[in-house]
């Protein structure tokens, strides 16, 4: 029997997790590109597919449908790469409730473009706060997975393991 348990941890420890990754395409594609170019051996990141491009409604219902059952279904957890407009983004949104039906991990990562506001506090979608306010979602900044890449890893099974 404890040869099929250790079978099953190495097994678990070289597959590779499925992240889904939302973000505004317009100002933060750059980050988008570095990030899978640079954790492509590590994480299988979800295809760069522009949501709002592909989903021609504003059904949001419809939309959180079809967003959870073709890119969330699958993954184990969402990273929201947090710029100047995500906050205001829509489909980030639905994104973000689509990976919390699904009761998947959720990563937030404040990029360096990321506005603070007059009390110091950087933008976020309001989902994301309520998240982060309730100990669910975890957040992180991306000097720190970019100086630490073995860091992300760490973020990211933290974030699967919230209650």
């Amino acid at each position: 029997m404890s040869s099929a348990l250790d079978l099953s941890s190495l097994l678990a420890s070289i597959t590779k997790r499925k992240i889904f990754v939302s973000y505004q395409h317009g100002h933060d594609q750059g980050y988008y590109d570095a990030l899978c170019k640079r954790f492509c051996d590590t994480f299988d990141l979800v295809q760069d597919n522009s949501v709002d491009r592909l989903i021609d409604s504003d059904d949001s219902e419809y939309v959180m449908r079809y967003i959870r059952e073709n890119y969330i279904t699958g993954s184990s957890s969402t990273i929201v790469l947090c710029g100047p407009e995500t906050r205001w983004r829509k489909f980030v949104d639905w994104e973000i409730k689509a990976t919390l039906d699904k009761e998947h991990g959720l990563l937030a990562v404040r990029l360096p473009s990321a506005p603070l506001d007059q009390y110091g506090r950087w933008n976020k979608p309001d989902r994301l706060q309520d998240n982060l306010d309730s100990g669910y979602a975890a957040w992180t900044t991306w000097g720190n997975i970019w100086e630490h890449p073995q860091v992300l890893a760490q973020w990211i099974e933290y974030a699967n393991q919230r209650p």
